[in-house]
């Protein structure tokens, strides 16, 4: 089964289930599909699906710093809901242990040294981890070991 077929089924159980939350999340992702979809007027496939989910992974976590600052807990709960209906659909996230031996190890493959590096150690790492990281976290923890 597809991820967007996978979505549809989702959408319909969320429905029957009055899950409001889920169903809203749902919509949104096929919205940002069909949205891509329409703009390079091509059927995509998983692989881009599971970017455009990051994607809006990413928007997410933002969303609920701007939240936090303003006071709102109600809706950094709802975020947070969110974020966790993403997650089911992308690959099991790395955790920062993980990320940090892909990138000791990329480090030593290209002889990275200086924090000049950066720029070439990110372009080598983000394939490894594509979907399964979040660019800030791997950029964090390159800064880290570069210095």
């Amino acid at each position: 089964m597809s991820l967007k077929e996978k979505l549809l089924e989702d959408l319909k159980v969320s429905m029957k289930n009055k899950d409001l939350i889920r169903k809203n999340t749902i919509t949104m992702i096929r919205a940002a599909i069909k949205q891509v979809e329409v703009d390079e007027r091509a059927e995509i496939d998983d692989e881009r699906i599971l970017e455009i989910i990051s994607k809006q992974l990413k928007e997410k976590k933002n969303a609920i710093e701007e939240f936090k600052r303003g006071n709102r807990q109600d809706l950094v709960e709802q975020t947070e809901e969110e974020i966790k209906i993403l997650l089911e659909y992308l690959p099991k996230q790395l955790t920062e242990e993980e990320i940090k031996e892909i990138v000791v190890e990329t480090l030593n493959e290209i002889g990275a040294k200086s924090i000049k590096d950066i720029g070439l150690v990110m372009k080598s790492v983000m394939p490894k981890v594509k979907g399964r990281a979040d660019g800030s976290t791997v950029n964090k923890i390159v800064r880290q070991l570069l210095q």
